[in-house]
């Protein structure tokens, strides 16, 4: 399987973990970032950023970089030969080039192409509307070029509201029991592992957050992750944030191999309680996150942990927070208009033409 896999969310976690059910190693290449200038305009994450993320989900075996937009009998058969790859794979939604071709007619006139089934409520279009609409109060930007950007990316999926952005604050995803258990490794800790925690918002999950969660979880056996709620989040950030909701986060924060298991909605305190119900050895921080306000009478969150003496803080290995991606889109405002316009019309397309398609 192949793409841009730029601004990574559970969708296309999912599309991974699909995939990977299809057969027994999971080979994935990710789209240069020349190929995604000329094909759909300026990516918001590096070629390496993109990497991270992709090389992390638990379902990837293979990562091959640099791949082409455009599956070219040349590379497909370096697929089939190189890489021993049965078969390609891609979502139900279209994948068009810039002259209106299809992206894997090649793959399909070989005989080998499957498809999957698409996620539903999430799409990196949304996420930028969500972005933006975040930011609509404070004075980050020029007004005009704001007001200008929530137009192009905050399309949503309701009509009639005259606000600008309607509808991108408003998650289309619909979490069931069944999904989280697909993400979930469904292993507990053994009697005498060491357990380490670590919490935080994870929105917009990223390379920053992936490469931090890795040295975490070398500091022991087991990485527990705790996910704040949207209320706790919203409390200590702002009102418009998180940008991606409880249950968006918690699956982005499962997918990842570094991760052991999850509390959804986990307390903004670490208590002595909270330690001994997980059996917890040490709980950590990384140096590079986002500025929490402590609200009237809240104490350090981290504070019994200290007092049991068994508190970290590690070293973040990429300066990297969910206001670094929301500043990229912000500077390089026009190219992601440009990019956006031609996305919003696909995907709208699609959402009218959409059949039901048996798959997970």
């Amino acid at each position: 399987m192949d793409g841009c896999f730029d601004m990574m969310h559970y969708g296309h976690a999912n599309a991974l973990r699909q995939a990977r059910g299809l057969g027994d190693e999971l080979v994935v290449g990710v789209v240069s970032d020349e190929e995604i200038k000329a094909n759909k305009g300026p990516p918001v994450m590096s070629m390496d950023e993109r990497v991270v993320m992709v090389s992390s989900v638990k379902w990837v075996d293979e990562v091959i970089t640099d791949a082409p937009y455009a599956i070219n009998e040349e590379f497909m058969n370096k697929l089939f030969t190189e890489h021993n790859v049965d078969y390609i794979i891609h979502g139900d939604d279209p994948c068009l080039l810039p002259d209106g071709s299809d992206a894997y007619a090649h793959a399909k006139k070989a005989g080998r192409y499957k498809q999957i089934k698409r996620t539903e409520g999430v799409s990196s279009t949304d996420i930028v509307g969500r972005m933006l609409l975040c930011l609509r109060d404070t004075s980050v930007g020029g007004s005009q070029t704001h007001a200008s950007l929530q137009r192009q990316f905050s399309h949503g999926h309701e009509k009639g509201s005259s606000s600008v952005g309607a509808g991108t604050r408003i998650s289309q995803f619909l979490p069931t029991s069944r999904r989280i258990v697909q993400f979930s490794n469904g292993k507990g800790p053994q009697p005498d592992a060491r357990i380490v925690y670590m919490d935080g918002a994870f929105d917009l999950f990223h390379a920053g957050h992936v490469e931090t969660l890795k040295c975490a979880r070398e500091l022991g056996d087991f990485l527990l992750v705790g996910i704040h709620t949207d209320q706790t989040v919203s409390a200590h950030r702002g009102a418009h944030h998180p940008i991606m909701h409880l249950h968006e986060r918690s699956l982005s924060v499962l997918a990842c191999r570094y991760v052991d298991e999850v509390i959804i909605g986990a307390p903004w305190e670490v208590t002595k309680d909270m330690i001994t119900t997980f059996n917890i050895s040490l709980v950590v921080h990384g140096t590079c996150a986002e500025v929490n306000d402590l609200k009237n009478g809240e104490h350090d969150p981290y504070a019994a942990a200290k007092e049991m003496d068994m508190f970290k803080v590690i070293k973040s290995p990429r300066d990297m927070t969910t206001s670094t991606i929301i500043q990229r889109i912000l500077a390089n405002h026009e190219a992601y208009k440009k990019r956006n316009e031609k996305k919003v019309e696909s995907e709208n397309n699609y959402y009218q033409s959409k059949i039901y398609v048996n798959g997970d």
